[in-house]
């Protein structure tokens, strides 16, 4: 089984319309979304709708339980909170309840999905190899997809407290039997200071993981955020891909 893997869209359309062309290619059975639908971006409504369209699965991220009312704003300062207090605005009731009805994790045909980290699969980064080490100690499943820091990732399990591992370029990784965290990237909001929207295709039968990068028109998602008024630090950061 093959199934191409999204995570944090974050209401940024041109991005999502791109890697879902792609992802047209890939010749896989399934879409699997790990949450933060929405948030930053401008185009919450339409990344909601289609996500949940087109996704075989879709987790909650920790922007969608804020804009949706399950976490209060409160928990984000500065351009975080102007874009969600937006959102929040933006959205239509049915949108709403789409999101109200997602969860932060699941799990697929005997792969552990979390937004974050099987820890925590709201909040957690998994950014470093102690954080990745104690997450592959308590995982369920030999495989485990998470999204939330933006940034392309595969660690297996290491010694001294420590996992093998890290960034992961585009590119394709055999997976052996052991255990492995692995992180698709971001579609709508990369931070890796590559400004190409990022998903991941996961093969599940030849256990093969391949990360992919996709241009998309990122002068549109700037124009987009710039014209609903949202801080222009969010326009300016799809560009630098931070």
């Amino acid at each position: 089984m093959k199934a191409v893997i999204l995570s944090d869209v974050h209401g940024n359309l041109p991005a999502l319309e791109a890697v879902l062309e792609a992802a047209e290619q890939e010749g896989a059975e399934e879409l699997w979304c790990l949450g933060d639908l929405v948030g930053y971006n401008a185009d919450p409504e339409a990344c909601t709708g289609a996500l949940i369209e087109v996704s075989d699965v879709c987790l909650a991220g920790n922007h969608d339980l804020v804009v949706n009312g399950t976490v209060d704003i409160s928990v984000f300062a500065h351009d975080a909170a102007v874009a969600a207090r937006w959102s929040k605005e933006t959205l239509s009731a049915k949108a709403l309840e789409q999101l109200r009805a997602l969860h932060p994790s699941g799990e697929r045909a005997g792969v552990e999905l979390h937004h974050a980290s099987p820890r925590d699969p709201v909040w957690e980064y998994v950014i470093d190899q102690r954080t990745a080490q104690s997450c592959l100690e308590v995982m369920t499943r030999n495989i485990c997809l998470i999204g939330h820091s933006h940034v392309p990732l595969a660690y297996s399990p290491g010694r001294g407290g420590r996992a093998n591992g890290g960034y992961s370029e585009p590119g394709t990784r055999a997976l052996d039997g052991g255990r492995w965290l692995l992180n698709p990237g971001s579609v709508g909001q990369p931070r890796d200071s590559d400004p190409r929207a990022a998903y991941m295709v996961l093969d599940l039968d030849a256990a093969l993981a391949t990360w992919r990068r996709v241009d998309y028109d990122i002068e549109r998602a700037q124009r987009a955020i710039t014209d609903a008024g949202l801080p222009a630090t969010l326009a300016w950061r799809l560009g630098e891909g931070r």
